[in-house]
């Protein structure tokens, strides 16, 4: 506990630090302006936006009531573009600031003892300074009125040893993390369906998060679901904002309704040119969200893997990898992460906000089946079978409706032989 309130109070100092140099400079600016009428109207704006500042920071704590009034959402979602914006910003001033005055004072020891810190270069690294400062602030802009709707067709082979030949060249597309409302309206969900259609896969599966809370139109996302088109049908699992709305029962329901499947540690042996194939999902497997021991992923779920056939999982924590490869599943499709919403590249690193959470942000993985037995190679060597595990990064948003770097996607996955 006192490592929490440790994270927690650091948490606050550093959203006080970066407001408090924003807001702070925005007021200095305003004192600046000469036109009594002109600074006082700027005046007033500095207050309204403090005052929406601090409701929508504390809206989670007090119970979310600013969400439920009519903007609300937008209120909160501007909120959240705003700190997460004015935190790189905040860091990137100072960085600029630093590496100017530094620059500047290693100059002056190598010179004459003429200063070099004259009022011109002053200026220019102050200019520079928020420039940089202001980076941050245009990629959330573009992050949230175009990123978030630029979808993206992955699609990915997936090379499973033992694949019957039946099975070879099988198509699945998927989708996950749609979180319909105000953010992801019905429209573009339909958008993404239609995309997914076009692919021509064989089987469609949707691996969670269908909303993001209980006010949410889970019914209108269902039913433009149930447009997706392939043989074997739809298939989907549920995701832990289902868990947070309540709306895990409700989900399955629907999803009957529409024709589809809702999988909740259940499975079923699908066929496809003859061969046959073993589809599992399981509800959110629970890790970050419980209190005391964790209990194991995917108990209870090892009487539904089948050896005699190759076994799909729909599970949307990724992190029940591991357990699902133990269990000898071929092949996981998950979701959960978004990929992270936003990534950059540092020194030829990713650096992802999903990293917090999870090994497994985006993207196909594999690991050893560790308790089958070892395949024998020609030459006397021994290898584990290998099961993999594919991310998909999520259509909508959630926390913040910005995407930089991390395009939402619809996925067309592509079995072959190993």
């Amino acid at each position: 506990m006192s490592i929490r309130l440790l994270v927690f109070f650091a948490f606050i100092l550093l959203v006080y630090l970066t407001q408090r140099f924003w807001l702070l400079g925005a007021w200095h600016w305003i004192a600046t302006i000469h036109a009594h009428a002109l600074r006082t109207v700027l005046q007033v704006g500095w207050f309204a936006g403090l005052i929406l500042l601090v409701l929508g920071f504390f809206d989670p704590m007090l119970g979310h009531p600013i969400s439920r009034i009519l903007g609300g959402k937008w209120l909160i979602a501007a909120t959240r573009i705003w700190l997460i914006a004015s935190f790189f910003g905040f860091f990137a001033v100072k960085f600029v600031l630093l590496l100017g005055w530094s620059t500047t004072s290693l100059a002056n020891l190598f010179s004459s003892g003429h200063s070099l810190i004259d009022p011109s270069r002053r200026s220019f690294i102050r200019a520079t300074a928020y420039l940089a400062g202001a980076l941050p602030f245009a990629a959330a802009t573009y992050g949230f009125a175009a990123g978030r709707l630029r979808y993206r067709v992955e699609k990915v082979e997936v090379p499973i040893e033992g694949l019957p030949k039946e099975l070879d060249g099988m198509k699945i597309a998927q989708l996950s993390d749609i979180h319909i409302g105000d953010f992801m309206p019905r429209d573009e969900v339909r958008r993404a369906v239609e995309m997914a259609n076009e692919l021509n896969p064989d089987i469609a599966v949707v691996t969670g998060d269908f909303i993001s809370g209980e006010n949410d139109p889970l019914e209108d996302c269902v039913t433009e679901l149930s447009k997706l088109r392939a043989p074997l049908g739809t298939w989907g699992c549920n995701g832990n904002h289902e868990i947070y709305a309540g709306a895990e029962k409700t989900a399955e329901i629907l999803f009957q309704r529409h024709g589809m499947k809702l999988l909740r540690q259940e499975n079923v042996t699908l066929d496809h040119n003859g061969g046959k194939f073993n589809l599992i999902g399981v509800d959110y497997q629970r890790d970050h969200m419980v209190r005391g021991p964790r209990r194991p992923m995917l108990e209870n779920v090892e009487h539904l893997v089948n050896r005699e056939m190759p076994n799909i999982l729909l599970s949307h924590n990724p992190n029940s990898f591991r357990r699902a490869a133990e269990l000898g599943v071929e092949l996981s499709l998950a979701g959960h992460t978004h990929g992270g919403q936003v990534k950059f590249e540092i020194v030829d690193h990713s650096i992802s906000p999903a990293r917090l959470i999870t090994d497994f942000v985006a993207g196909l993985y594999d690991l050893p089946m560790r308790d089958l037995p070892m395949k024998i190679a020609a030459n006397g060597s021994s290898a584990a079978k290998k099961a993999y595990l594919y991310v998909n990064r999520g259509l909508g948003t959630f926390g913040m409706p910005v995407r930089l770097g991390v395009p939402p996607e619809i996925t067309l996955l592509t079995l072959r032989s190993a």
